[in-house]
């Protein structure tokens, strides 16, 4: 069964309210990956979800504690507006999708990312499939072309192909492959 997607009003973050303005922007499919500094490091892909509260404010400090705390913010997605997936609710979720440069490893990048949700207000995971509204939801997706199967993160996200509010987003800022 495919959930209703719908494109949100809401654009990403406008530039003027990230604290490091130099990263969030969007980028056409020919530019080039920004190579941030050095250009060493990892690119990391992330799913945010936030169906409680100030939706919106939810990504946006995400990402911004992201781009603090696990790595250079170098492109964000559109903001959409899905329904809930795998759980009935009455709040519809607000989804994106960042990339980030990162020097952390992988497990480091998600005891980084819990760390913010627990900040962000988020008190419980979701576990045996079992979901629930939540001011946010940060998931690892890509981690470069790395592929991790553990207890705690399996990488690339097994379940993201299934998921319309994780690929929309994720195709808007993966780079290009067509020549």
């Amino acid at each position: 069964m495919t959930k209703k997607t719908t494109h949100s009003p809401l654009p990403a973050p406008p530039l003027g309210e990230c604290p490091n303005l130099s990263v969030i922007r969007r980028f056409s499919d020919d530019e080039a990956l920004p190579q941030g500094g050095s250009g060493e490091g990892a690119f990391l892909y992330l799913s945010l979800g936030s169906n409680l509260g100030d939706r919106a404010e939810n990504l946006r400090r995400a990402i911004a504690l992201i781009d603090e705390r696990v790595g250079a913010v170098q492109r964000v997605s559109s903001f959409i507006e899905t329904e809930p997936w795998g759980f009935q609710s009455e709040h519809p979720f607000l989804n994106a999708a960042v990339m980030v440069r990162t020097t952390l490893s992988p497990i480091e990048c998600l005891d980084r990312t819990q760390q913010i949700e627990r900040e962000l207000g988020r008190r419980k995971k979701s576990k045996d499939g079992k979901y629930h509204d939540r001011p946010i939801d940060i998931d690892l997706l890509l981690y470069d072309d790395l592929t991790i199967s553990t207890p705690r993160l399996t990488i690339p996200h097994p379940l993201m192909q299934e998921r319309d509010f994780v690929m929309i987003p994720l195709r808007e800022i993966l780079p290009s492959t067509e020549q």
